[in-house]
């Protein structure tokens, strides 16, 4: 963040003060020119769990590009002319506590001040900052006046879930520096990625000033979760003692997703940390040159600038001597001393490659950003006091390098990412960009990313992290009690159902069924009674055989009409009742193949209408019986009443009501075919559905009645004297033909698809041969084998002494 403080001057020379953490009055090594003066406050010295002091030269980098740019500023005529720019760079040893009391500090003027300056400060905003990433910042009723050249870690959120998103991550864990950078970045992941279905199998917290049992708890965590991607949303220093240990432990097999605080930091980009975090991901702030920043480093010297702060670790560090200074005899040097011929001019340090800067890139923005609010403040109408802030949000201006720099309503920068892979190239750790991610202003983004060039910790494939493996098709997703969503259980789908591409069991269409799989729904199998088909094959043979039995019996009848025994029977009703028996017989065979809408009228009629006709002769037979017996009583004309005319008048008129019914049937609902789907199995049971039930039952009621009243007749005349009493074989076959169709009704009932049929067309195939066989098998056992009786005294019971 910058601090503006204005100075009255006849040069109009204006202060700026720079810091990311500003520290007060610490005494702690500065930098000043008097002018336009910038505070930057960087962690120089980083001291960790582990005590060991490290010299960051990366922010030693930053605070060389403020001096650079406020330079480079200066010798621009076009930008703040006449005003030259000062600075001053505090250190901050990167804490928080002491960058918040320096900037109370600053802010009420209080600070140690050298006397001697001509420039007395006055603070006047707190503006601008290169690495404050923290959403929470974005808020203007907290935060009016502070702007930024990074993106909010809300677009970082974002960008990290649609990461998660695009390789099918779903299982995850998350490491969080234990502040609000990190404790805000995680929430807003979290509430990013749910929406995607993603779980978060744990969040562990980090910090620098962590005990390093509280790091091997982290570590323990991570060991015993099954998670293989973790996303590390922390700072460098907060996260580089876990990576330590991580290492040490030699945990590896971990896919690592970061944050921009860390993946470019040098520290950590080594050989030895890439045995365990080789192959990391994540997203950095996109990269720039600033091809005139590397003769300026080059020329850092320390005899040019004896008393500049750091630059004798600096010197240590790039050099590996120690240079004798004034005040400095080097006695006290850990390090050879150096000869003063020293130069970083052929150096390949990474401190020197200035082609692909992105923080100090940041920094480069952010001081131009400060340097043309003060243009539009000083130089543009109308003049006048207002606040630097104001100034700031109309900033909108294109760099020397492209980069266009402007702040939202929020104060904050366009969101652009590059997409950074670890690779391990010629025994060094590259940062590999591999892709982009561009937000839009209303908050759309675009990934777009060269997945094959990425290297895996796992390997050349994208690796999997999930709870439960996806469910295989056929099956859906059962939620554990207790566990994330992620976390299920695979149940096979039910009968009827699938799941292919989907988490859940859909229906097939109501002519579709699964498959044995679960996985496609295929046409389902359309059931009937076929011809072909065993059942189809027997029904058709024991039909044809009934019916060539009933033909073979007239043809027998026919030629022995005039014995007694056919005599006796009545010749007439005995070949009106075969011939029934034969349409009865055929019957089924209209019961057989593809019902359709004329073979259902026609196999429901022709049964009534056939067995009615059956049963009519039966009854006419039986009253025949019934009245010849009672001629033999004196005075009785019954038998004289009841000739051929009249039995034929019984059969037609009773058959005829039955033809009435049957018409009526099929005027007003008749039987139609009908598809019937079960929710059991796999098949379609194509039936003829009767239509009227009233109707069906009406055939078969009217068929009972006729039955049953001719039993009765049958069984009064069954004890008639005679050897042949025809009332007794009636009886018997009635017996057979009442008995068949009283147990028709609920094995009809019960029987599913296409066995409905196979009872209906067994009860008429029963019922006819019951018929037959009863009533006509005993005359053609006499014709055949008994043909001593007969005769006319045989059949009227008369023997001969």
């Amino acid at each position: 963040m910058f601090m503006l403080r204005r100075y009255v001057r006849m040069t109009r020379e204006i202060p700026i003060f720079y810091s990311n953490f500003i520290l007060g009055r610490t005494g702690k090594p500065n930098w000043r020119l008097d002018g336009l003066m910038i505070r930057l406050g960087y962690f120089m010295t980083v001291i960790n769990h582990y005590n060991v002091f490290r010299f960051d030269w990366r922010v030693f980098r930053w605070t060389q590009a403020v001096i650079f740019t406020i330079e480079e500023i200066n010798n621009d005529p076009a930008l703040l002319p006449n005003i030259s720019l000062g600075y001053r760079i505090l250190n901050s040893c990167d804490s928080p506590t002491n960058a918040l009391r320096a900037a109370l500090t600053l802010a009420s003027g209080a600070e140690d001040v050298d006397v001697t300056s001509h420039c007395p400060p006055a603070v006047t905003a707190v503006i601008v900052s290169h690495f404050s990433t923290c959403a929470c910042l974005s808020d203007r009723t907290k935060y009016p006046t502070f702007f930024r050249t990074i993106p909010s870690d809300y677009y970082l959120a974002k960008a990290l879930a649609a990461l998660v998103k695009h390789f099918g991550w779903q299982w995850i864990g998350a490491i969080q520096s234990d502040n609000d950078f990190g404790r805000n970045g995680i929430l807003a992941f979290k509430e990013k990625v749910e929406k995607f279905g993603v779980c978060v199998a744990f969040v562990a917290s980090v910090l620098r000033t962590y005990t390093r049992d509280k790091f091997l708890e982290v570590v323990e965590i991570i060991k015993q979760s099954s998670v293989k991607v973790i996303l590390a949303f922390a700072a460098e220093g907060d996260f580089y003692p876990l990576m330590q240990e991580i290492v040490n432990q030699n945990i590896t097999g971990i896919q690592w997703i970061s944050c921009v605080a860390w993946i470019t930091a040098p520290r950590p980009s080594t050989p030895e940390i890439y045995t365990a975090f080789g192959g990391t991901l994540g997203f950095v702030m996109q990269k720039k040159a600033i091809p005139k920043l590397k003769q300026f480093l080059t020329s850092i010297n320390p005899y040019t600038d004896p008393h500049a702060p750091f630059m004798r670790d600096f010197w240590e560090n790039m050099v590996g001597c120690t240079p004798i200074l004034p005040g400095n005899t080097g006695t006290e040097a850990t390090l050879k001393r150096c000869t003063g011929n020293e130069t970083f001019m052929n150096s390949d340090h990474d401190f020197f490659d200035v082609t692909e800067l992105r923080g100090t890139h940041n920094v480069y923005k952010a001081v131009y950003a400060i340097a043309h609010a003060l243009h539009q403040l000083i130089f543009c109408k109308p003049v006048g006091e207002k606040p630097v802030s104001k100034s700031l949000q109309r900033v909108n201006f294109t760099n020397h390098f492209g980069a266009e720099v402007y702040f939202d309503e929020n104060g904050d920068p366009p969101a652009n990412y590059e997409i950074i892979n670890w690779q391990l190239i010629n025994g060094k750790v590259h940062h590999v960009t591999l892709g982009n991610l561009t937000f839009a202003a209303n908050g759309d983004y675009k990934l777009s990313i060269e997945e094959e060039k990425i290297v895996w910790r796992t390997g050349k494939t994208v690796p999997t992290s999930v709870c439960s493996n996806v469910c295989p098709v056929g099956t859906r997703k059962a939620q554990i009690q207790g566990k994330p969503i992620c976390c299920f259980d695979c149940v096979p789908c039910a009968e009827g159902t699938i799941a292919n591409s989907t988490a859940d069991c859909t229906p097939c269409p109501k002519e579709y069924w699964s498959n044995e799989r679960k996985d496609k729904c295929i046409p389902r199998t359309i059931e009937f009674l076929k011809y072909q088909e065993p059942m189809g094959i027997a029904v058709t043979f024991v039909s044809l055989l009934g019916a060539s039995v009933s033909l073979a019996t007239m043809v027998v009848f026919v030629h022995n009409k005039e014995t007694p025994v056919m005599k006796a029977s009545n010749f007439e009703l005995s070949s009106l009742l075969l011939f029934s028996l034969f349409l009865c017989f055929l019957c089924p065979l209209t019961f057989l193949g593809k019902p359709t809408v004329w073979s259902c009228m026609l196999r429901h009629t022709t049964f009534g209408v056939t067995f009615a006709l059956c049963i009519s002769c039966v009854l006419g037979k039986t009253i025949v019986v019934v009245t010849a017996f009672k001629a033999t009583f004196p005075g009785n004309k019954v038998a004289g009443k009841f000739g051929h005319a009249q039995q034929r008048i019984i059969v037609c008129s009773c058959t005829l009501i039955q033809v009435v019914i049957c018409a009526l049937w099929l005027t007003s609902n008749p039987p139609h075919p009908h598809k019937l789907f079960t929710s059991s199995n796999n098949m379609i049971v194509l039936e003829c559905n009767t239509g009227s039930e009233f109707a069906f039952y009406a055939v078969l009621g009217y068929i009972g009645i006729l039955a049953i009243i001719c039993l009765i007749l049958a069984f009064m005349a069954r004890k008639l004297p005679d050897n042949f009493n025809e009332a007794k074989l009636i009886t018997f076959s009635l017996l057979i033909f009442c008995a068949v169709w009283i147990t028709f009704i609920p094995a009809y009932i019960s029987s599913p698809g296409k066995f409905t049929v196979a009872v209906e067309i067994f009860a008429i195939l029963s019922s006819a041969f019951g018929l037959l066989s009863s009533i006509f098998a005993p005359k053609c056992y006499i014709i055949f084998l008994k043909p001593e009786k007969n005769t006319k005294k045989h059949i009227m019971g008369k023997t001969i002494n």
